[in-house]
């Protein structure tokens, strides 16, 4: 901790949160998340650290207010400036210029955290009832080789990009979830749903009211589709490529409706599903 006050109970869940986010973009291009209550809420990879930070915050500026940000490079002064117009709880990054600290710590009680280069751990432990759950850690990252297509359109390279960008935010939001994406941009998520399609028309409605074009944008689940509803959504919002687990009975209905309706399909044979 380089500033700022004691880290409470919740300060460290959301660090853990962030932390293990980021984990999956380490030695990527300039990579920016901002989580709230564990789950993100702006993610965007850009050509530089500002740059990513700002297409972050675009994806919810409201849900940023008080929030936990994150860098998977340096933070430059550039970019702490314009992280000091917000007022958020805690800013994490491998390094930061000493401008950009300097900067930082205008705010007394904004947290700056350095993150060590150390393995994270392949195992979770928590209390159930009256007693312990353990269990080795979802450490699976989507990748290329990971992907099936399973329509008759395939996904081209920047729709893959996408896709697993996607993907990678999803694996750590909290099921049901929904991710929708452009541009490696976060657009919008639905997070904790009791209803898949709940979880997507949550998106569908975040995006719309912060004025971000779903058009060609992906969109990831964390399970699978039983029922072809989804992506009808999904594909009435101006969506045109999934990523999702397979694996369901039903897996053709969804499947069908993307062949018919110039869709392009991908399934990773992960269930990620987040508790």
């Amino acid at each position: 901790k380089l500033h700022g006050k004691e880290l409470s109970y919740n300060n460290l869940l959301d660090v853990d949160a962030a932390v293990n986010l980021m984990n999956e973009f380490k030695g990527d291009a300039p990579t920016f998340a901002i989580l709230k209550h564990n789950n993100a809420c702006g993610v965007a990879q850009k050509p530089t650290m500002k740059e990513a930070y700002l297409a972050a915050l675009a994806g919810d500026p409201t849900s940023a207010f008080g929030g936990v940000l994150i860098a998977n490079g340096n933070i430059d002064k550039e970019t702490a400036e314009e992280i000091n117009k917000l007022f958020c709880e805690i800013v994490i990054a491998p390094s930061y210029n000493a401008e950009a600290v300097t900067i930082l710590q205008e705010k007394k009680n904004r947290i700056i955290l350095t993150i060590k280069d150390i393995k994270l751990p392949t195992t979770q432990v928590r209390t159930c009832l009256n007693g312990i759950l353990f269990q080795d850690k979802d450490n699976v990252t989507d990748t290329k080789e990971h992907l099936t297509n399973v329509t008759s359109l395939v996904a081209d390279a920047e729709q893959v990009e996408d896709l697993l960008f996607a993907s990678k935010i999803c694996k750590h939001t909290k099921s049901n979830t929904i991710v929708l994406a452009k541009n490696k941009e976060l657009c919008a998520s639905g997070t904790g749903q009791t209803s898949r399609v709940d979880a997507l028309k949550q998106a569908i409605d975040k995006a719309n009211a912060f004025g971000i074009d779903l058009t060609d944008a992906v969109m990831a689940s964390d399970a699978f589709f039983p029922f072809p509803d989804c992506v009808e959504i999904a594909k009435n919002a101006g969506i045109k490529a999934v990523i999702q687990p397979g694996g369901s009975i039903k897996d053709n209905l969804s499947i069908d409706y993307c062949n018919e309706n110039q869709m392009v399909m991908v399934t990773t044979g992960i269930r990620h599903f987040k508790h």
